[in-house]
């Protein structure tokens, strides 16, 4: 088993090294050709506009989205379940182009600013009955989309409790583009469709290697 870590920028190198503590190996994926050598894929955490750009200009998107269409194994971490999702909201001007997959609706930057990032213990009795260990994983969110709303065959591993009136928005520049966009009391954090996994929060700065596993 190879596992292709999307390596344009963000953490990829953290992701390549917790596969490394489980005996796989992880490669760098910069360019198309280099999909063709890996049976799976992760997209890391990092600034998901940059990533787009980046990907863009080396022109994975269409090598991306016939991954994903191949069945293939791909987990989306942070910005990664951003570029996973059908559709984002709350988008710098312009938006960002999206490889899709996900049947669901993510809020870029959900929980705010670079200053607001934060971690939690989330409940993840899923996790914990198909892998073994404690019913919670700590979550460590850095400036952390959220998943808004999922389709009927997607399955949600976590969710975290989100105050309406505490929500906080990044920056003047980011604009809520539906009415329904508001956050709900509930939002959810992890996901599964099929082969795709998305997750808002970052494991690979943990050292619980549950959802590699699941993975």
């Amino acid at each position: 088993m190879v596992v292709g870590v999307l390596a344009l920028q963000g953490s990829f190198n953290e992701h390549i090294a917790a596969l490394k503590r489980l005996g796989v190996k992880g490669v760098e994926i910069r360019k198309p050709d280099q999909l063709q050598n890996v049976s799976s894929l992760i997209i890391p955490g990092g600034e998901s506009t940059t990533m787009a750009r980046l990907a863009e200009y080396h022109n994975l998107f269409p090598a991306l989205r016939e991954f994903v269409k191949m069945g293939k194994p791909v987990w989306g971490t942070c910005a990664g379940l951003i570029f996973l999702a059908n559709k984002a909201v709350g988008q710098k001007l312009g938006g960002q182009e999206l490889v899709g997959g996900l049947d669901c609706t993510v809020h870029r930057n959900f929980f705010g600013s670079q200053i607001q990032s934060f971690e939690a213990e989330l409940s993840v009795p899923a996790l914990a009955s198909q892998e073994g260990g404690p019913e919670t994983f700590r979550g460590v969110f850095i400036r952390a989309p959220a998943v808004l709303d999922v389709g009927p065959d997607v399955d949600v591993l976590a969710d975290y409790p989100v105050p309406s009136n505490k929500v906080l928005y990044s920056s003047s520049t980011v604009e809520i583009q539906e009415e329904n966009a508001m956050p709900e009391k509930k939002v959810i954090v992890a996901v599964r469709q099929g082969n795709l996994l998305g997750t808002a929060f970052h494991p690979e700065l943990t050292a619980d290697t549950r959802w590699y596993i699941i993975f």
